[in-house]
């Protein structure tokens, strides 16, 4: 369904005004891109919209599902997740997940999808899946053997200067918090790349050689640089209304062909709007 905008509003405000549908049903269509204005998809509830644009409702990618696929074959298949999405079922979060949403997709194709890694909640990205069971036992076995490059892309609060490198033990108290615990813990290891300085908020490239839960989250938190809108770590702010990390590239070898496989995410569009654009 498409609406027509006659004055200067936010995206969320104009569908609860031009629609029937319930507020909670909007920020679900939101979160699963099922928004576009102007052709484009948009997820930012807080979208400021201007006459003349047009809003399109409950369009979905042309895979029928309710984010990008980014590639598929006859082994492998990779998404977009969007930030909000949880990637399996746990047994605090029994909400609906990427996992189960690519093994509907599969299903209909007599496929089926196994789960090789995971992107925290609210964490957006490259999340990739595996379709042959084989494949899937080698790559779990092996994991990082065959990873070549995990990085993501962070806006953190304050500013950093210079590159750098993080190496300590993590560990994870009863409250499923995860801290930094004085080798008891796992080994993480975290590289960054500053981007740009900007307004108090610094964009970061994160390549991360472990891959720990929360371990960006913590990690930055350690320097007194908390990604934004992460309340769990310490975030005093919020500009996107959302955790402002992005998994923007994933690459491993395939056991099998042992050729080099890279997936790539763009940033999404909420961040420039604390960024600005970036020179290329």
């Amino acid at each position: 369904m498409k609406y027509k905008v006659t004055q200067e509003t936010e995206l969320l405000n104009f569908l609860l005004e031009a629609t029937s549908k319930k507020r909670n049903d909007l920020k679900k269509a939101l979160k699963f891109n099922q928004v576009l204005v102007n052709g484009k998809s948009e997820s930012y509830h807080a979208f400021l919209l201007h006459a003349g644009d047009e809003v399109e409702l409950g369009k979905k990618s042309r895979q029928d599902l309710p984010f990008p696929i980014l590639y598929e074959d006859k082994e492998i298949i990779v998404i977009n997740k969007p930030s909000g999405l949880v990637s399996e079922q746990t047994m605090h979060n029994k909400s609906e997940t990427a996992f189960m949403i690519v093994n509907g997709y599969l299903k209909k194709k007599k496929e089926k999808a196994y789960l090789v890694h995971r992107l925290d909640q609210d964490t957006s990205g490259v999340m990739m899946f595996v379709k042959n069971k084989k494949l899937y036992e080698e790559l779990t076995h092996n994991w990082n053997d065959y990873v070549l490059e995990r990085s993501y892309q962070a806006i953190v609060e304050g500013t950093i200067k210079k590159d750098g490198r993080i190496e300590n033990y993590l560990s994870e108290n009863k409250m499923q918090k995860v801290y930094v615990s004085n080798k008891k813990g796992k080994k993480a290891i975290t590289n960054y790349h500053v981007l740009k300085n900007v307004k108090g908020y610094t964009l970061l490239d994160v390549f991360i050689e472990t891959g720990r839960k929360n371990q960006i989250r913590v990690h930055m938190s350690s320097l007194g640089h908390p990604i934004a809108g992460d309340r769990k770590y310490g975030a005093q702010t919020n500009p996107i209304r959302r955790l402002a990390l992005h998994a923007n590239i994933f690459a491993f070898e395939h056991p099998f062909t042992h050729k080099t496989m890279t997936f790539k995410a763009e940033m999404p569009e909420t961040f420039y709007k604390v960024t600005g654009k970036l020179k290329k």
